[in-house]
This record gives structure tokens, sequence and C-alpha cells, in this order.
């Protein structure tokens, strides 16, 4: 593999897809989710089970600049999570969300950048990138389960960091790889969740080998998986994740995150 940037900043896991980091001196949270378990609707009348709390309290994380935030599912972004963004200046989004979310909203279209001052002088680039939460085109996916992006930070001296969103599609990886590869840093949203009456039952998202499949092609430095716990949905879990880096050789490569 190539040379990597070596500040591998820590990050904060609170469960689901919740993580909160500083990069370039700018405090980042992704798609947080503070609820308690329980039942939450979704459009189209499907219901997402919640099983377990999250590792922490918005209380816990303090003042906050920017809020990446995929999509607006409730196992991204919950009534917890609507509360504390409120509190957030920039939430950077689909083109198409975060309506109701304040005036502080950005929304991105693929391969779309912001450009973010830094305390210390410089400057962060938040770059959207593409996501298809589903095992089709674009075309398929969207009517029925929505607009999705990732992201990728880039910056002078600074490691380039990749936040997958919830995409099940590996020519989308190839393509974010084709421009930012070596990634550093891959926060790759896994879990392989399914539900029978969408898709033959197929993975709406990355299941595991997919997931260790992705690192390769970004030649991810540092692979933090997300969303593969709490949800009755989410059908693999951080043993599948383990095993199927170890089968590509890549075990050395994954990384939790904090959660005290």
């Amino acid at each position: 593999m190539s040379d990597h940037q070596t500040q591998d900043f820590p990050i904060r896991f609170f469960g689901g897809a919740t993580t909160v980091f500083q990069y370039g001196g700018l405090r980042f949270v992704t798609d947080p989710t503070f609820d308690g378990p329980g039942n939450f609707d979704v459009p189209g009348g499907l219901v997402l089970v919640k099983t377990a709390p999250a590792h922490g309290t918005p209380a816990d994380i303090g003042p906050l600049d920017v809020a990446l935030l995929s999509h607006e599912h409730p196992d991204h972004l919950d009534d917890s999570g609507r509360e504390l963004l409120a509190d957030v200046p920039l939430i950077l989004t689909t083109a198409d969300g975060g309506q109701g979310l304040g005036q502080g909203v950005k929304g991105l279209a693929d391969f779309e950048s912001v450009s973010l001052d830094r305390p210390d002088g410089g400057s962060v680039t938040v770059t959207a990138v593409p996501a298809i939460h589903g095992p089709a085109s674009r075309e398929d996916i969207e009517p029925v389960l929505g607009t999705v992006i990732g992201f990728v930070l880039t910056g002078d001296g600074l490691p380039t960091v990749y936040i997958s969103g919830d995409n099940a599609s590996l020519d989308e990886v190839k393509k974010i790889a084709e421009r930012f590869a070596p990634v550093d840093t891959a926060i790759l949203y896994a879990g392989a969740p399914r539900f029978p009456v969408l898709f033959d039952n197929q993975c709406i998202v990355l299941d595991s080998a997919q997931a260790a499949e992705a690192a390769r092609i970004l030649d991810a430095g540092r692979v933090l998986p997300v969303h593969y716990d709490g949800w009755t949905h989410l059908t693999e879990g951080r043993d599948d994740l383990e095993s199927a880096f170890a089968s590509a050789g890549l075990a050395d490569r994954l990384h939790w995150g904090i959660t005290g």
C-alpha cells in the first residue's frame, strides 16, 4: 500500500453512524443519533427497531463546528440529534435535505466542495461524494430510499478522510478512489442492513466483505467501521467485520474508535 499521513487523530464512536472528531482544528459530528431504544417509523411504512443506547450523550460532546449529515433516516438523525444540530453553526447534507434544521444548512451535490477556515490559519475542504443506498442504480434506489451522500475531508498537511454514508455501491467507491486515493482514514458504514420487503432482501449498505473490498479500493490506511450495531436491520456486526478484514489481509487496518 501507499504511504499515508501519520496523523491518526482520535475518533469517538457513539454507536450507529455517530462519530465525533477534531480535524484541522474544527470539531465534526457525523449523523447524530442519541435517542433511546425503541421503534422509529420510516416513510413508506418501514419501522426501524433500535436495540441499544448510544455510547454517551450529547452532553459528552461539547461545542461543535460542523455536522456531516449523510441523510435523514431515523438511524442517522433522530429527535435528540435534531436538538444537537440546533447549536451547530454549519450542517452539510444532501442537496435536497436539511429542511427544518435551521439557518446553517448547506446542501451539496456530488463532488461539490466547501472550504472552511481553520482556527490556526489555512482551510479544510469538505467534498460531497456519491453514495447509493441500495443494490441497484440511483434511478431505482432514490425513489424508494432517498438521496444519500458521503464526504471527503482534505487540507494542507492533513490526512485524507472519507466518510461513506449509507452506500452499497463499490462502483461509487471506485469513482471516489480515482480522485482521492490513497485515503488515510475511512469511516465506512457497514452492517449489511436488509429488509425482506426491499430489493429481495439484498443489502442496502455494504456488508463486511464489501467493506473490506472498499478499504482495498481506497488504499485506506485506517478503517473505522460504523453503522454495524444497535439496530435489528443491521445483520452483520463487529465479529463479521473482523473476519472479513482478516480474510482480505487487512486486519491491521481496522480501528474501532473511542467509546468511553
